[in-house]
Order: structure tokens, then sequence, then C-alpha cells
């Protein structure tokens, strides 16, 4: 895929400046539930207008989305407001019957994008179309996954594209119904910088008195836009009520949202960023000389675990290690997750130098 070729254009012929936003019901249940959503929405900083119409259920008996009944209504709502239209599609009929109505822009699932299978079915439906393609993360964390299913597209003549972060699922309950995890989403924007990332904080958070504070968190990360699922009666929604927000409310996220400036523009605060940023090298440095120090250690303990045929794990002193870091980071304000996720990855790696040692 060419990295260098802008592929967001689009977002600047629809809004004529970032963020882009994205807004509508979690699903499409009534025609009327639809259009007074729609013309709620109506303000020059929305400029699109989602609503599911399939909706792929984790379990059978749930509300799954009227299917193509729904379409008209969403053609309605771009005749009457003037809004594109956005809906996601899972398989290459979901692609035809989104051509057949013209709809805007078209985004591809979490659940869908983790199979290769059937996102290259629906780039070979819709091949060289100048319709925009969105693609959500993965469920899982797999930033090749999610790079893969970007590229069937543009392979496929599709090259209106942008991702869609939606959060990653994780086994341990936590915070948010989805785990940001934004180093990986941070990792795809490095790799492919022209192509726009936008925020879906309704997946991320799960509920909806946090997806102010997501959405100001990905826009001071240069997301250039938002997809925020939106009902005039969020609590009677038949779908993911507990993460919707109404109208007004979405309104009042917009106005709250602070565009920070891209660059330090004062000399003296150039001065400190300067001088900050190079404690954090020199800090980096030392870090790193630190870990390897350690990993010697580690090594020296696999070579007498081979010597006197002990097994590589240790539960106890483990627990005994992530107890006293936890512990400790707790006195200097660092959060129990943190320290977690570092000395797991510290431990992971300790086990696969004393595994190589013992496989000798």
């Amino acid at each position: 895929m060419n990295t260098q070729k802008d592929l967001g254009n689009w977002i600047k012929k629809i809004t004529g400046n970032y963020p882009l936003m994205i807004a509508g019901p979690c699903s499409a249940e009534t025609e009327e539930q639809v259009l007074e959503t729609a013309k709620q929405m109506i303000d020059k900083r929305i400029h699109v207008f989602r609503a599911g119409v399939w909706k792929p259920r984790t379990r059978p008996g749930n509300f799954e989305g009227h299917g193509e009944k729904a379409l008209p209504w969403l053609k309605k709502v771009k005749d009457e407001t003037g809004l594109k239209i956005a809906i996601e599609i899972a398989n290459a009929e979901h692609a035809k019957l989104a051509l057949d109505y013209d709809i805007d822009i078209l985004w591809i699932g979490a659940r869908t994008s983790v199979n290769p299978f059937a996102v290259q079915e629906i780039a070979n439906t819709i091949k060289d179309t100048k319709k925009i393609v969105l693609i959500k993360n993965p469920i899982n964390p797999d930033l090749s996954l999610w790079i893969g299913a970007v590229e069937r597209f543009y392979q496929a003549g599709v090259t209106n594209l942008g991702v869609i972060h939606r959060g990653f699922s994780n086994f341990r309950p936590g915070n948010y119904r989805n785990d940001p995890q934004w180093q990986i989403a941070l990792r795809f924007k490095k790799e492919y910088p022209n192509i726009p990332i936008i925020l879906d904080p309704s997946h991320i958070c799960g509920r909806r008195d946090c997806i102010y504070d997501m959405s100001q968190t990905a826009l001071d990360l240069k997301y250039q836009g938002f997809m925020i699922e939106t009902h005039i009666n969020p609590d009677e929604a038949w779908s993911d009520a507990k993460q919707q927000v109404t109208p007004t409310r979405l309104k009042e996220i917009i106005d709250k949202l602070c565009l920070r400036k891209q660059q330090f523009q004062d000399p003296d605060a150039i001065d400190k960023i300067n001088f900050y940023r190079e404690q954090i090298n020199q800090l980096d440095d030392e870090l790193i000389k630190l870990l390897s120090e350690r990993m010697d250690l580690a090594q020296n303990i696999g070579q007498l675990k081979k010597t006197k045929n002990v097994a590589v794990l240790q539960e106890n002193r483990w627990a005994e290690i992530m107890n006293k870091a936890i512990a400790k980071g707790n006195e200097f304000e660092l959060s129990k997750k943190f320290i977690e996720k570092i000395f797991s990855a510290i431990h992971q790696e300790s086990i696969d130098k004393q595994e190589k040692i013992l496989k000798k």
C-alpha cells in the first residue's frame, strides 16, 4: 500500500476542517426514531448520520436490526436533512444493498475485520468504488490484522479510506467496555499517517458518562474525527442503551471539546519542552541498561534452574514480585494497571530467556 498517498482527502471535502463528526443511533429501530434523531442532530459541526441496519449480536434472541427495510429510512434522512449517511456492512450482500441505496459511508465492524475471508468478499464486491470505507479495529489486539483489512480494500481500488478505533476485547473486567490500548492505534497512525483515524468512544466506554473524556484524549492525540452513538431516548434504546447520548448532550460534548495547537509556538515553551525531552531520553537510556542487567540476572537464574532441573515458572516468586511492584508503584502514584503491564512484559521476557536456556 502506498504510504505516501493521502487517503484522507475525503474528510476535508466533507468538513472543510477536522474533526469529522459521525453520530446517530446504535440501531435504526423505527422510521420515526431515525428521522427525529437526525432532525435534532442538525448542526454544521455534525456531518454524517449513522445507524445500525444489520446488528451482529453476541448471542441470539436480541434485536439484530431491520436489514434492508431500514435503508429507505436513512435515504429519507439524507434527503430531508442533507446529512451524509453511514451504515455497517458485514458481508457481500450488505455491500450490494448499500451501493443500491447510495449509502455514502460504509464501515466494517470489529467482528468482520477479524475475518480476512469476509473482508476480501466485501472488497471484491465494492471494487473501485468511490464510496468512503472505514475499517474498525478487530476485536482482538492484532495490528497486522487491522492493517491487512485496510490493504485488502486499497488493493481493490478503494482509495477513500479511514479506520475507526473502537477498543479491544478484554477478558478481565475493567473501567471500560473495551480496552482502548491507545498504543496499538498510535502504531497504526505512525505507520500510515495519511489514513485518517476516527475514535468510537461509545464502544470503548460502554457508558455515556466518559464519552467526553475519551473524545478529548483522542483529539489531543490528533485523531481526525469521532463516531458517537446518539438517540432521542437512549434509556429506551433497543440496543446498547447505556452508551448512547441524546442529540442535546452530543452538542454539549462538541462545545466542550478543545482543539489544541499542533506545535509549541512560544520560544520559552520550546526551550522547556526540549529540556524535558532530553531528560526523558537520558532516563530511557538508563531504563534500557537496567532492563538489560535484569535480564542477565534472569539468565543466571535460568542456568541454575537447568542445572538443578527446576521449572521456569515459580508462581509464589512471581506473585511476590508483582505485589511488591504494585505497592512501590502506589507510593509514586503509578497506577496498578500500568505496573501490571510493565512487569508482566518484563516477566514474559525473563521466561522466554530462561526457556531458551532450558531447551539448549
